[in-house]
């Protein structure tokens, strides 16, 4: 598995742990970063920052583009997912954004619904349309 794939994994688990368990985002990246089991590197650092840093302009377009889906109706792993692959999409320039959305689909594909990786597909193909129109 490539490094960059197992950041993103370990970046979802971080987001996806804090949300569950009620906890600042930023404390149980710490945690994780101490531990380092499994071991965390700068670049799950940098999505998981970025998605706190970014946080509420990432909701306020996921909230818009999500059709007939409101964040709290959205599986927790897929909101996560969203979060995590809407920040890499628009405030990422590092990152193909079709290697973005090919992520952010795998990852719905394994954790999530049967239903998941359509939606998450289909949001993100959306945000990717209005990418030049929608200021980071």
């Amino acid at each position: 598995m490539a490094a960059r794939t197992k950041a993103r994994k370990r970046a979802l688990d971080v987001l996806f742990e804090s949300e569950q368990r009620k906890v600042d985002v930023l404390e149980t990246l710490a945690g994780r970063v101490v531990a380092q089991d499994p071991p965390v590197n700068e670049y799950t650092v940098a999505l998981v920052e970025g998605v706190v840093a970014q946080r509420e302009r990432i909701d306020e377009l996921l909230t818009t583009y999500a059709q007939g889906w409101s964040l709290d109706r959205m599986p927790a792993v897929d909101r996560a997912i969203l979060r995590l692959a809407t920040f890499e999409l628009l405030w990422r320039d590092d990152v193909p954004d079709g290697v973005v959305i090919s992520e952010a689909v795998a990852l719905a594909s394994d954790l999530s619904t049967d239903d998941s990786a359509g939606f998450v597909n289909g949001l993100l193909a959306r945000l990717l349309e209005l990418k030049p129109t929608l200021a980071p």
